[in-house]
């Protein structure tokens, strides 16, 4: 019988939205990455660290590369949450970028998340208008998907946030972890 636990960062909480979900799910225990100590998290057999995507980094990512000595031996998986819509290219780059040598083995999972400017950080509303200036002055039949995602978003406020995105981990746990 496996033990779980879901450890995530959540900025502005669809990150904390998934990791309940999980949690309830799996009949896993939770915690916030920034309340974990290693001495807790290393008790349990499955780890599930989620985090937003932020500038192409998963945050929490550093918890797990700070104690993957302590945690290699365990089951890792990692759910990562961001505003644009799937798209693979951007989850390869995504994983070249977060999990290095031994910890591109981790299976990495893609929620979309929630796009709100009202609850942004005055930061995070900067880079945000600073990131939309420049994809407009692009030719948008060549946007990306993640840009094309931008441009629609902005100036909106919008909630992708479901539970269908968690069925890839769900499923994952029953068929790869002895529950």
């Amino acid at each position: 019988m496996s033990n779980i636990i879901v450890i995530y960062r959540s900025k502005y909480g669809s990150t904390k939205k998934y990791a309940e979900w999980l949690a309830e799910e799996l009949s896993a225990d939770l915690i916030e990455t920034k309340k974990a100590s290693i001495e807790l998290i290393e008790k349990y057999d499955v780890v599930i660290l989620g985090g937003g995507i932020y500038a192409t980094g998963i945050a929490g990512i550093s918890f797990l590369k700070k104690h993957y000595e302590k945690l290699k031996n365990k089951k890792l998986i990692v759910f990562a949450v961001g505003a644009s819509p799937y798209d693979e290219k951007a989850m390869k780059a995504l994983r070249e970028h977060n999990l290095r040598s031994e910890l591109s083995r981790i299976p990495v999972f893609y929620c979309r998340g929630a796009w709100n400017e009202g609850i942004m950080s005055w930061k995070d509303k900067v880079l945000c208008n600073l990131l939309k200036k420049a994809v407009a002055k692009k030719d948008p039949s060549t946007y990306e998907p993640w840009e094309a995602a931008l441009m629609e978003a902005i100036g909106r406020s919008c909630d992708w946030t479901d539970k269908e995105y968690i069925k890839g981990i769900v499923e994952y746990v029953k068929v790869n972890i002895e529950l």
